[in-house]
């Protein structure tokens, strides 16, 4: 079992940034892939980063690849998503997960959720 709290999220111009993390409490994230998810009202939640659980690799969705970075501190069990460049359409509920999933960018097959951050950027 894992807890996961985000935090970081608020209201920012476009071209501005944010840092959104996602601590964790019960378990060691290294165990998990995490991943960050987004869900803008009336849209379905999208998958935005993903961090693997082995080999540290990391994925991005096309949308906001060379914008957004996701990293972790082990030391911290804390998982971060930078966001720079940020434009209206980032505008979102922001989640984290963590899982083992065998599809990274499907959220169905993640089991663990953050209750989610709000991220609004005005143009």
């Amino acid at each position: 079992q894992v807890q996961l709290v985000e935090s970081g999220g608020g209201l920012v111009q476009a071209g501005g940034s944010l840092r959104l993390s996602c601590a964790a409490s019960g378990r060691t994230l290294s165990w998990y892939t995490m991943g960050w998810f987004r869900q803008a009202p009336g849209k379905e939640r999208e998958f935005v980063a993903a961090l693997s659980w082995s080999g540290g690799k990391t994925y991005y969705a096309d949308v906001v690849k060379g914008r957004f970075t996701i990293s972790s501190d082990s030391a911290k069990n804390t998982m971060y998503l930078q966001m720079n460049s940020l434009k209206p359409e980032d505008t979102a509920v922001y989640y984290c997960a963590a899982g083992r999933p065998t599809d990274y960018s499907d959220y169905g097959r993640y089991a663990y959720w953050g209750q989610g951050t709000q991220v609004t950027v005005s143009s």
